[in-house]
């Protein structure tokens, strides 16, 4: 079975937001399989085309990234609470963080996006670049992933200690995980997003002078 995903971009784009809370429902192998075609339409560097992607639906394999979730999440969230303190939103971004760490096993498919080959740490615009390199094709799946009905997010927790990561999903040293798309049906809806008006947000030929708010 083919999947066409006829959803106008504007529109995947006002309303994808990250969705954490996942039904355990399956997702079938076809529909995931369109999903990575699609991201690997993205651009990457040099059009090297170094991407790995790895479909887990093991459950020993999702208990290992699991694991290394929680056990980044035990100081995220709590230092995180403490800093958002009153703050209603954010509290209600960190439950959602805390409901997908607490039901990680049940999300029904995990998507890791790798990149092959070496990554050199100096200068920093080489790690820059290298990573410039997976990202544009997490967003082509994420917007894939609305486009169909389904919830996703790009996390990064279960990938703290990369030799860990690399252990859980069998990759050889020269296979780096860069992110964790967990997909899954929806337990909530998608719905327009709230952010800060362009005006805020953009500098006009230097950082910091927002001509387009005083036109505005």
């Amino acid at each position: 079975m083919g999947y066409e995903l006829r959803m106008p971009l504007e529109e995947a784009m006002q309303t994808q937001r990250a969705i954490r809370r996942l039904k355990a429902d399956p997702v079938d192998d076809e529909l995931v399989r369109r999903l990575i075609e699609l991201a690997l339409k993205a651009p990457t560097g040099s059009n090297a085309q170094n991407w790995e992607f790895i479909v887990v639906r093991d459950a020993a394999v999702k208990r290992k990234l699991a694991r290394l979730n929680r056990m980044m999440f035990r100081v995220y969230g709590g230092i995180g609470r403490r800093l958002v303190r009153g703050d209603a939103k954010m509290l209600r971004v960190l439950d959602a963080v805390q409901w997908q760490a607490d039901h990680f096993e049940e999300i029904p498919v995990l998507v890791v996006a790798c990149l092959k080959g070496l990554r050199l740490p100096f200068p920093a615009v080489f790690a820059t670049s290298y990573y410039a390199s997976i990202h544009p094709s997490v967003q082509n799946l994420l917007l894939a992933a609305r486009a169909a009905g389904l919830g996703a997010a790009l996390i990064t927790m279960p990938l703290w200690s990369t030799f860990a990561a690399r252990r859980a999903l069998g990759c050889p040293w020269n296979v780096t995980p860069c992110a964790v798309i967990p997909l899954g049906w929806p337990r909530g809806r998608y719905g327009p997003t709230t952010r800060r008006p362009v005006e805020e947000v953009t500098s006009l030929d230097r950082y910091g002078n927002r001509a387009w708010r005083s036109r505005s």
